[in-house]
């Protein structure tokens, strides 16, 4: 009976007595028995056998033969159940209508008052991610989030939701913290949605600029308010002032947690503090690129023991995220080719990073810079020698 006590103590909770769920579990287990081998399978005392089995005989989940030794069976379960679960369904069905109801009546009311009134809809920890899917599901155009850890590893659990709202073309964007990017619940994103990583400090999520769900990673309570409220307004423009100025990383989702983590630490580095170093480089030294190197070296990155193929691919991805661009190494010209969509030298302090490296490897280079005002800018980098690519 110890295997099913489980199953016993949840039939319980669908009407069943404590006796009568023991009884059924074991019935189940044994097939058809005698009463008396009931009573010491099942632990029930003798004297509450028969009464019992005359009840699951009446719910219409057990038979009982009518001469003795009585011998008793289970129905099978798909057919035992039938009728609770359509009661089930019938009572859930009865609650939708009557929500529905109380909803109309209370709009009604608020219109012959004159008045709207604002309510926030308060959710417990364990309605908190049923009620996420939900909104994912009813969502028509967007979904628009800023989250935390906490936050993050909700929403990766709803992989399959956002997979489907992805399908329906609804615009998902996600605003993550930094130290989150390459772990477990990153990687599990969906590779279509758009991330961008900022400081975060809540967990805010848009439904179609309609309606918030906020979420407290405390005691994972939440709460639901419209976005035309004075707070959800300012919500929503707190996304698209984030967004604005988040640093994209949909492109670090196929790398290792601590090359992703390098990556974003260079971006971070030269965006903040490196690019009025770096053009003070340009103007005032020889040895420009050597220099970017040094810098960042003094901020904790070891960029020279790393080979040539992982600098390539460290300066691609900085470049994609930072401008739109991308790197190559043309062979027959012997040289790099860095492109960027955005113009006014937002490429060059990669083009600088490149150029320091080799030139630490003893290689020399001659760095050609072209603005194209209306495509973008094109850098080229000649190399004197041949450069070995695995």
């Amino acid at each position: 009976m110890v295997k099913g006590q489980d199953l016993a103590v949840s039939l319980e909770e669908f009407g069943l007595s404590k006796y009568e769920a023991q009884a059924y579990v074991t019935l189940i287990t044994k097939g058809t028995i005698s009463a008396s081998e009931l009573a010491y399978y099942s632990d029930l005392p003798r004297t509450k056998v028969y009464p019992t089995l005359l009840k699951l005989e009446k719910k219409k989940i057990a038979i009982i033969s009518k001469s003795k030794p009585i011998m008793c069976t289970a129905i099978a379960p798909e057919d035992a159940f039938d009728e609770i679960i359509q009661d089930q369904i019938n009572r859930v069905n009865a609650m939708n209508r009557l929500t529905t109801k109380l909803k109309r009546l209370s709009e009604d009311s608020k219109k012959a008052r004159g008045s709207e009134e604002k309510r926030y809809f308060h959710l417990t920890q364990n309605y908190v991610f049923k009620q996420f899917q939900s909104m994912i599901d009813g969502s028509k155009t967007s979904v628009h989030a800023i989250v935390d850890s906490w936050g993050l590893n909700l929403i990766s659990q709803c992989k399959e939701e956002l997979l489907i709202a992805l399908r329906r073309n609804i615009d998902i964007k996600i605003i993550i913290p930094s130290n989150v990017i390459g772990t477990e619940a990153f990687h599990n994103l969906p590779v279509e949605i758009r991330l961008k990583t900022a400081e975060v400090s809540q967990n805010m999520i848009t439904f179609d600029d309609s309606e918030i769900l906020m979420i407290n990673s405390s005691n994972g309570k939440g709460a639901i308010f419209l976005s035309t409220d004075v707070l959800g307004i300012n919500q929503v423009k707190t996304f698209e002032q984030t967004w604005k100025s988040g640093i994209k990383v949909n492109n670090l989702s196929d790398m290792t947690k601590s090359d992703a983590q390098e990556t974003l630490k260079v971006v971070q580095l030269i965006n903040e503090n490196g690019l009025g170093f770096v053009l003070n480089s340009i103007l005032n030294s020889k040895g420009r690129g050597v220099d970017i190197i040094v810098f960042l070296e003094k901020n904790g990155l070891d960029l020279q023991s790393k080979t040539l193929d992982e600098i390539i691919s460290l300066v691609d991805s900085t470049l994609d995220i930072t401008c739109s661009g991308h790197l190559r190494y043309e062979s027959q010209g012997n040289h790099f080719v860095i492109e960027s969509k955005m113009n006014s030298g937002h490429s060059i302090p990669w083009a600088l990073l490149l150029e320091g490296y080799l030139n630490k490897k003893g290689i020399k280079t001659k760095m050609i810079y072209n603005d194209h005002q209306h495509t973008g800018e094109k850098i080229h980098i000649k190399v004197d020698s041949k450069i070995a690519l695995t």
